[in-house]
């Protein structure tokens, strides 16, 4: 194994994944799993990237490092010669962490002094500019991110950001340095500084942007960012014969189908609308989850009742409805009721034949996999930007598409129930 990526979320884990599998064009990437967890077990000798979604981007920071650093321990044992920390491309974190925790602890297990911290993904419309993220061209804290029920953003400036999160010294180095090339990048990087260990900022507007920082960054032993980070990563391994280039693809998988939804992002609701105009929907009521009105059965009924009609079961809601009933009842109370509710789902789902899910958000896609313990997946083609196919290992495989709530086209559940089935 050559990379290896310790990811805060499964969506965004698969995310990086898709990135890290098909390299750039006209080169292929490495040969790719996405792992649900640390495995138990060493990877499969062809694994070239592996990818660990860990659960911890909204769970005491604490918990974050610790998980982070049995997943590095893993990953080092496999022989990865480069470390990547995977965060959200909004930079979803609160003042206590836990995005700086975690890469302090990462940075200094791997001894790293400098660590590139780059969230840019100019294809979903996220850039960073003086240290400024931009989300479709608004501040951060502009974009609605100040409105998450987790982690609210509220500033777009990251260095301050990362300021109350980490130890150490936070850098910046702007676009007009990454826009003189490679090699000025890296002699940027490698300016010595006073400090034992500085966390660097660098700005990406475009994915020309992304691939000189990846490149600048070969043989660094830590990176963290959003998956645009990994762009050219792949390369710096295929120029030094390290890699041949791998075309990413999987095999689709046949059977009943089935969507679950958590999210209440603009995108998700959106998506939800399209889809419910030609294929069956379900909206769960929370107050119905958290009263025992609404369970597990109830949404595999519906789900059965309408087989080979794409069938969307969805809890999502405005940021105002989601806030009033976390008001009401308890942020952990409700989003403990409704990772209950599809992790059961799915894994009733499974056990009664389904051989296609396809997840909406981030927080929900953790639930189905952790609840189903599909152990490790490989991937597979792109269906939007973000967002692979992926295919359990194992005599009965499962097809999974893990969707981030902003991430996909209006249509894309439906496109990704075909893009699994192999169409």
């Amino acid at each position: 194994m050559l990379i290896g990526v310790i990811a805060d979320d499964f969506t965004g884990a698969s995310d990086i994944a898709v990135t890290l599998s098909k390299g750039l064009t006209g080169e292929g990437g490495l040969r790719t799993t996405q792992y649900l967890g640390t495995p138990s077990q060493p990877a499969e000798p062809e694994v070239e990237a592996g990818v660990i979604a860990l659960k911890s981007r909204s769970i005491p920071a604490s918990q974050a490092v610790e998980q982070s650093l049995v997943a590095c321990e893993w990953l080092l044992a496999q022989g990865c010669r480069q470390i990547v920390f995977k965060y959200c491309s909004t930079f979803d974190s609160t003042d206590e962490g836990n995005i700086g925790p975690v890469t302090d602890a990462l940075a200094e297990r791997l001894k790293a002094d400098r660590v590139v911290m780059c969230p840019a993904f100019p294809a979903m419309g996220r850039t960073l500019y003086q240290g400024h993220l931009f989300v479709h061209g608004k501040p951060l804290n502009e974009s609605g991110m100040e409105h998450h029920p987790l982690t609210p953003m509220k500033d777009a400036d990251l260095r301050r950001v990362l300021h109350k999160q980490t130890r150490h010294r936070v850098a910046h180095i702007g676009w007009q340095k990454v826009a003189q090339g490679v090699e000025a990048l890296r002699q940027a990087l490698e300016t010595p500084e006073p400090h034992e260990t500085t966390l660097v900022l660098v700005d990406a507007l475009d994915e020309r942007d992304l691939q000189t920082i990846g490149e600048a960054c070969a043989g660094l032993p830590l990176l963290t960012g959003g998956s645009g980070i990994a762009l050219a990563l792949p390369r710096n391994f295929i120029v030094k014969g390290l890699a041949r280039g791998h075309c990413a693809g999987v095999d689709g998988v046949e059977g009943p189908e089935a969507i679950l939804v958590g999210s209440c992002s603009g995108a998700t609701r959106g998506q939800i609308d399209e889809h419910q105009k030609r294929h069956p929907v379900l909206m769960i009521e929370v107050k119905d989850v958290l009263g025992g009105v609404t369970g597990p059965d109830e949404l595999v009924a519906f789900i059965q009742a309408h087989q080979g009609e794409a069938p969307l079961v969805y809890s999502s809601g405005t940021p105002e409805s989601v806030k009033k009933i976390q008001q009401e009842y308890g942020r952990e109370k409700v989003a403990a009721a409704l990772d209950t509710l599809f992790g059961e789902t799915a894994q009733k789902l499974v056990a009664a034949g389904t051989r296609r899910i396809v997840v909406g958000g981030g927080e929900t896609s953790g639930a189905v996999v952790s609840a189903l313990n599909l152990g490790a997946l490989t991937i597979g083609e792109e269906i939007d930007t973000g967002v692979p196919a992926m295919v359990s290992h194992g005599s009965q495989p499962l097809a999974l598409a893990l969707k981030s709530g902003n991430f996909g086209g209006k249509d894309f559940f439906a496109r990704a129930l075909d893009t699994l089935r192999g169409r």
